[in-house]
């Protein structure tokens, strides 16, 4: 301030001298002599000088805005610090009452042993604490006070307007801001939905590649082509395999009663399984109604349910082995495989189990209380309790909501044995454990001699 009221009276001092020397334009051969009037170039001095010192207060005034904005924004940091460490005062006094509350009643009764002495020592800690915060805080209010007495801070207006602007920019980003995390919900919404609609649509089209090579089947047998290559097609994974296949994948298949359609095939040296469900990351809900488990969903490069139906056509073809190929969340891997057979809708597809893996079954296996049962759904139960599907969630060959469910919830975390909920994909052993897994295959193949 005291530099930009000298800058003025140097102005002033400077338009007054030049108010007080008259000028006259004189010729080219002009000389300065000794007359009242004097010359354009001490003229053309003046006014240059005029000029850079208005140039110079230009400056200050841009360099005295910039200050001014920097000392409200200490001053609101200042503030900010005053109020927490008021409220951490506040708490720090109210910890020492708490404690001195405690230790009162251990010293009236003359208890000076280690917990009276230990609450002691807290309270100690408490005070000096408290102490500290107290001195801080009235050295940050005699930091604002010294602040705020500054004669060039006193009377700025112009920077309460820029704090009220810079303010109002801090809100209209806000809101920009919700407006965008709206923006993402919605997206994501349309995205799960986009999701639901492209697995409806590979349905569509798992149906409709059925169609077309029932037809060409059809067609063929009219022609009466009797190559067994474009005649028929392998009634399951085994026949891929049979077949001169060596590479797993998916492939079409066509079981004796039924129509062709894609399967997953896992082909190794020995022969082809048919893979009829898959579980591995949780990207499948497996939590469906009794039609979609009937007819099968989700992906067949992911997860997957095959589909009551179709597995009720490829056990209907003979004697097949299930085996199921068990991952928990240490990496231990478990197969177990059974004797199987699948009954049509009629029974509500029962399951028949008989456990032929020599070593290694799980206690109290799979066989115990899922062979010989209906399969249940939340809209359709089967069981002999109160509706388990609804209870454990997805569907299964249910008994008393205590067995295993290799189609329920996908964990969202490692789980330990006694913090495993019902609800996730786990199998329970005899004695009432229930081991997370991490993943699952169900696959089949026909009973080897």
């Amino acid at each position: 301030m005291k530099t930009a009221m000298l800058l003025l009276v140097l102005v002033a001092v400077l338009l007054h001298a030049g108010s007080s020397l008259p000028m006259e334009r004189k010729g080219r051969g002009s000389q300065i002599g000794s007359g009242p009037y004097a010359s354009w170039d001490d003229v053309n001095v003046v006014a240059h000088g005029l000029l850079q010192l208005g140039q110079g207060l230009k400056e200050h005034v841009d360099k005295s805005k910039a200050q001014m904005r920097e000392v409200n924004t200490r001053l609101k940091t200042l503030n900010d610090s005053l109020v927490e460490l008021a409220s951490t005062g506040h708490r720090g006094q109210g910890q020492e009452e708490v404690l001195e509350d405690k230790a009162r009643p251990q010293v009236e009764r003359g208890g000076g042993g280690e917990a009276a002495a230990e609450l002691r020592a807290q309270m100690e800690e408490v005070r000096v604490e408290r102490q500290s915060l107290r001195a801080r805080l009235e050295r940050v209010e005699e930091k604002v006070n010294g602040r705020l007495r500054e004669p060039w801070v006193e009377g700025n207006s112009s920077d309460d307007g820029d704090t009220a602007a810079i303010q109002r920019t801090l809100e209209a980003q806000n809101r920009r801001i919700d407006d965008l995390l709206e923006k993402i919900r919605q997206q994501q919404d349309k995205l799960e939905k986009q999701g639901l609609h492209l697995q409806a649509l590979q349905t569509k089209v798992g149906k409709r590649r059925a169609k077309v090579h029932r037809r060409s089947h059809e067609d063929t047998a009219l022609r009466g082509d009797n190559n067994p290559q474009t005649a028929s097609l392998p009634r399951d994974c085994h026949e891929v395999f049979m077949n001169g296949q060596r590479d797993s994948g998916v492939y079409t298949i066509q079981p004796a009663t039924s129509d062709p359609f894609n399967v997953p095939c896992e082909i190794n040296s020995d022969g082809g399984w048919t893979v009829i469900q898959r579980r591995h990351d949780g990207s499948q809900n497996f939590n469906q109604l009794w039609e979609r488990y009937q007819n099968g969903f989700g992906n067949l490069n992911s997860e997957f349910w095959l589909g009551l139906d179709h597995i009720h056509s490829l056990s209907n073809q003979g004697m097949y082995t299930l085996q199921l190929q068990l991952t928990d969340w240490t990496g231990e891997e478990k197969l177990v495989n059974y004797r199987f057979r699948l009954d049509g809708p009629e029974s509500d597809y029962a399951l028949h189990l008989e456990s032929i893996s020599p070593t290694g079954v799980p206690e109290g296996g799979m066989a115990t209380g899922a062979s010989g049962m209906p399969f249940s759904t939340s809209d359709r139960d089967n069981d002999h309790s109160s509706n388990c599907a609804k209870t454990l969630s997805g569907g299964w060959w249910f008994s008393s909501c205590g067995a295993w469910n290799l189609n329920g919830r996908y964990p969202k975390r490692h789980l330990t044995r006694q913090r495993s909920p019902r609800q996730q994909m786990s199998w329970a052993t005899a004695s009432g454990n229930r081991n997370a897994l991490k993943s699952v295959v169900m696959k089949i193949a026909p009973v080897r001699d």
